[in-house]
């Protein structure tokens, strides 16, 4: 009998997936493979199941004759076990960035005789409720909160890409890519910055939008995304007050919170000793660490201290002080930041902290070393890169030079050709 395979991502079987099994069965023996968690982080979505639990799902379908692991979302690993005749799959994969995993497949199976069945994707107003519940599972805080935890265990390096709104919060859900070798890969999460919130405002960067305000940016963005969110807590301000924040954020479902060891009015970092800044001492920011933590009440949320020493000027010797102070504090991660336009001493402060500290989260934000490469980082122990500012920086000039352009032409013909058009912008936000 001809084998016939096919591979699920998800933790709700419907009548889609129903169709793909019965298309199956008239070509002979079927196996389906339950894609890994850690394949599925990268190319589509967290599920609210286990591999345990979906492998057991798939085996109770009617018409499914085994079940098996698939580790690589491009199949190689199942191809080379089982050696399929067919492979079946639903027809939305011919388009979009799934078609780099189809011609891969096809080159496959090809020289041993190998086909692709492409069955017409199956999608109504049922399916479409289904898929509807299960984004607003995978949206609720106890769901959202703990993601960020498990894709530092799952992946090499963690991706986070800020976001200000909810169309921003859409961007960065949503875009999927073919990476390097041949895979789709996406970010992981976002980070609410407080530079590009306060820019989104036109306030500037001194803390002067309080924390009130931006609860409503995270809700936006929470409303209509999944993925879990790192928020900027700048110095956290009065521990008093960083206690009852810490409990706000758990509860909406924030993964994490960053905050820097400076105090006095808030200024931006790259700005380094150009401005005044003033450093907290290690004994006031390790108390407000340690209150923060005993105010949280779930293992998920986590609280990262972010090191200003090599700003300052102050030396690797007082970067690394601090790093081990705070994580004795209770840190459960430490964020290291530099203005350098080069790593070395990112580099230089990863190495020597991994040297006594082999588990605890590094994060960096490599905005003035932007040449450096998440894989480098990654080999220096680095577990969360975060892109502080890239949307809201490729947004403002081409905002400007639009509204400059109408101006001089008095009309908006001349620029309607460089603008996404205005259906694309619908469709994004009626795929929710």
């Amino acid at each position: 009998m001809k084998t016939v395979y096919a591979c699920f991502c998800t933790d709700v079987i419907h009548e889609g997936h129903l169709n793909i099994v019965n298309h199956a069965k008239e070509y002979g023996r079927v196996v389906i493979g339950g894609l890994s968690d850690r394949e599925m982080i990268r190319c589509t979505k967290f599920l609210s199941a286990s591999e345990e639990e979906r492998m057991a799902l798939y085996r109770s379908i009617e018409g499914v004759d085994e079940v098996v692991m698939q580790n690589d979302m491009l199949y190689d690993d199942v191809i080379d076990s089982i050696r399929p005749d067919y492979v079946v799959h639903g027809d939305n994969w011919i388009e979009g960035a799934e078609r780099s995993v189809r011609d891969h497949v096809e080159k496959l199976i090809t020289p041993y005789g190998g086909q692709i069945v492409d069955v017409p994707y199956t999608y109504n107003d049922s399916i479409k409720k289904t898929d509807q519940r299960l984004k607003e599972k995978l949206s609720m805080p106890e769901y959202r909160r703990k993601r960020l935890r498990q894709l530092i265990e799952m992946t090499p390096v963690v991706k986070i890409m800020e976001a200000h709104s909810g169309l921003t919060g859409l961007i960065v859900e949503k875009t999927v890519v073919e990476g390097s070798d041949g895979k789709l890969d996406q970010y992981d999460g976002m980070w609410v910055s407080s530079l590009c919130d306060s820019t989104d405002k036109g306030k500037p960067d001194i803390e002067l939008v309080d924390m009130t305000s931006r609860l409503r940016t995270i809700d936006d963005i929470m409303e209509v995304t999944t993925k879990p969110i790192i928020l900027d807590g700048d110095t956290g301000g009065l521990t008093e007050h960083f206690v009852y924040n810490v409990r706000t954020l758990e509860r909406m479902g924030v993964s994490a919170v960053i905050i820097e060891d400076k105090t006095g009015l808030k200024k931006n970092s790259l700005f380094g000793t150009e401005v005044v800044q003033t450093q907290d001492s290690i004994e006031n920011f390790c108390s407000k660490i340690s209150e923060g933590k005993k105010a949280q009440l779930s293992d998920d949320f986590m609280i990262i201290a972010r090191i200003e020493s090599l700003i300052l000027e102050q030396g690797m010797d007082d970067a690394l002080n601090r790093a081990f102070a705070y994580t004795g504090a209770g840190a459960d991660g430490i964020m290291i930041h530099s203005r350098k336009k080069d790593p070395d001493e990112i580099f230089k402060f990863c190495d020597k902290f991994r040297e006594k500290d082999k588990k605890t989260p590094i994060v960096v934000v490599p905005t003035s070393f932007n040449q450096v490469t998440e894989e480098e980082l990654a080999d220096h122990g680095v577990n969360i890169v975060i892109y502080a500012n890239q949307l809201m920086r490729a947004a403002f000039p081409v905002m400007q030079a639009t509204a400059e352009e109408i101006l001089r032409a008095h009309r908006a013909k001349e620029v309607d050709s460089k603008l996404m058009p205005f259906k694309d912008i619908i469709r994004l936000i009626d795929e929710l």
